[in-house]
């Protein structure tokens, strides 16, 4: 088997193992993308299947003394000459340092805007928790502790007081 077949079965097989599949599969919610996602899951197994199968083993040897009986020594030969003559280019991969600086870009984005959202989860968290809490005491809290709460609404108020703004 060449060495880039056998790398990149190599690859695909370490990549199915650090794949979370039950990770992933609990985070789904709708009957539809668990459909889709076990499609996923098989399609992968069988392409990752036939990559370990297919591509993991030498091809077996060519038995030239069986071809020469029934064919004849000159032809066999020619084509066991034109078999030893063949050289497979090796791969040579030109993709790799043109996306590696763009997925790399791209990694750093998405890490900041993980942090960004982290922050703006937290600063939710603690608006409904606010909230909840307002909700709690609304029917027993007094005006005057409400903005004690919130003293830029009482300057609010009191401006469109002073100034005789009634809002209509």
């Amino acid at each position: 088997m060449s060495g880039a077949a056998k790398k990149v079965s190599d690859v695909a097989f370490k990549a199915g193992k650090t794949i979370d599949w039950e990770g992933m599969a609990k985070l789904l919610v709708s009957d539809e993308a668990r459909k889709e996602f076990a499609t996923l899951h098989r399609a992968f197994n069988e392409v990752n299947s036939q990559l370990q199968t297919k591509f993991s083993q030498e091809p077996e040897p060519i038995d030239w003394e069986y071809y020469r009986k029934g064919l004849g020594s000159r032809l066999v030969d020619m084509y066991k000459q034109a078999y030893d003559n063949i050289t497979i280019p090796k791969f040579e991969d030109k993709v790799t340092a043109e996306y590696k600086p763009k997925f790399d870009a791209l990694l750093v984005e998405l890490k900041e805007a993980e942090q960004k959202s982290l922050k703006e989860s937290e600063r939710l968290e603690k608006e409904i928790a606010n909230v909840q809490e307002l909700k709690k005491n609304l029917s027993t809290m007094t005006a005057d502790e409400y903005f004690a709460k919130h003293p830029e609404l009482r300057k609010k108020f009191d401006d469109e007081i002073r100034n005789d703004y009634w809002g209509y």
